[in-house]
């Protein structure tokens, strides 16, 4: 079994799913991305216009990151948890952080080294997803 996280956005899902797939070198199948204009039965459809994305994949090696937009009504923002990712290199760490990090809401824990990693940083992007990026590096056990 292999869990998947699903993240729902405010009408910007395409936008923030786009730029996750850059910077985590992972794949969008434009096939996989559905809409609200999709919904064949008008009173099928979630409140909102024809562009809202009712449901896609951004595909990561094995993983998976599902995403949605949600009507105003309907969106809470994110809390509870963390998208985490462990960059390969220092190198990956800086370029993934430059890019989900640029405009962040908030940045709780600036990239810095830790006594468990080489480079750590937690924030919240501007779409309001909350990370944590790491790099162990020579830390690791």
């Amino acid at each position: 079994m292999t869990p998947s996280i699903y993240l729902f956005f405010k009408g910007d899902c395409l936008e923030a799913m786009t730029r996750y797939a850059e910077a985590l070198g992972g794949e969008i199948r434009a096939k996989e991305i559905f809409r609200n204009g999709d919904v064949p039965d008008p009173q099928s459809r979630m409140p909102g216009d024809d562009d809202l994305v009712l449901n896609m994949v951004l595909r990561l090696g094995d993983a998976m990151i599902f995403a949605s937009d949600n009507p105003d009504e309907m969106y809470q923002t994110p809390a509870g948890f963390r998208v985490t990712v462990e960059a390969a290199s220092r190198l990956e760490f800086d370029r993934m952080f430059e890019m989900l990090g640029d405009d962040a809401r908030a940045v709780e824990m600036a990239p810095d080294e830790t006594f468990w990693a080489e480079r750590f940083a937690m924030f919240t992007d501007r779409y309001g997803t909350p990370w944590m990026l790491s790099f162990t590096g020579a830390k690791a056990a």
